[in-house]
């Protein structure tokens, strides 16, 4: 007889990590604008998910955290301005090279080192903004690598007189890519090795959609076209975002205060 094994269900990192490579081709293949809201249904899946198969309750402010955070999410890409289209791994380039973009990058490649160097080993386990702040600021890096990747490739392999430059660029995003897909997960793993994975999926959301769109708006000069409107549309979807990460935070803190003194008077002699 032919010995069956069951499946077994992915763990909390496996989801996140599953979940997060759909988001890279997601972003490759339409808008942010478009891809954005429709992940945020995926912070309430997860809170279900985790609730029936990792046995991860959530209370009250727990799960109205997480609708304020899709809520807010949502109103910030609603109001948030519309990408230039770029059409050719030239302009491409033009726009990596652009000063303002090169300087944003830089600023967050400091950032990511004095995170990953010195913070993280010393607050990493006790606060959960650092490796959500990690993971977030690579996001900058791989959802512009992931689109960069398609109008490069086009060009690389046309056999065209500026193949041989595209192809170059194609490499520098696969490898930029590659680096920080590998950090990213890496410090996602770190991340659910020490905390809920309902609570890191909504402010990893927020963090990780807040990050992308600034890079995206640098990098394709999106802030040339926001008007008043919108403006205060993005301070409400962010003001709205603040409170339902405060109340995860609210609703983590309580729940371990809660266990705590609920195992404080079982003691055995």
């Amino acid at each position: 007889m032919v010995e069956r094994y069951p499946l077994q269900p992915l763990n909390s990192s496996e989801q996140v990590i599953v979940g997060q490579m759909g988001n890279f081709l997601a972003y490759n293949a339409a808008p942010a604008v478009v891809v954005t809201p429709l992940g945020a249904l995926g912070v309430l899946f997860g809170a279900v998910l985790a609730s029936y198969l990792l046995q991860e309750q959530l209370n009250v402010l727990g799960k109205l955290g997480c609708v304020l955070c899709c809520c807010g999410s949502v109103v910030l890409i609603i109001h948030s301005p519309e990408s230039e289209s770029v059409t050719s791994s030239l302009e491409l380039e033009e726009r990596l090279a652009d000063p303002v973009f090169v300087t944003y990058s830089l600023l967050v490649v400091l950032l990511l080192v004095v995170l990953m160097v010195w913070v993280a080993p010393a607050h990493g386990t006790s606060n959960i903004m650092v490796y959500v702040s990690i993971c977030s600021l690579l996001g900058s890096f791989t959802v512009t690598s992931t689109k960069g990747l398609g109008l490069a490739a086009q060009d690389a392999f046309s056999g065209g007189p500026s193949s041989s430059r595209a192809l170059g660029l194609f490499l520098g995003l696969l490898g930029t890519l590659s680096v920080s897909v590998l950090i990213q997960f890496t410090f996602i793993n770190k991340a659910l090795e020490h905390y809920s994975s309902n609570m890191f999926e909504a402010i990893y959301y927020v963090t990780f959609t807040s990050t992308v769109l600034t890079a995206s708006a640098i990098l394709f000069r999106e802030w040339t076209t926001v008007g008043l409107v919108d403006c205060l549309g993005m301070l409400c979807g962010l003001t709205v975002v603040a409170v339902g990460v405060l109340l995860l935070r609210i609703s983590s803190e309580a729940s371990l205060t809660w266990k705590q003194t609920a195992k404080g008077p079982d003691k055995r002699d």
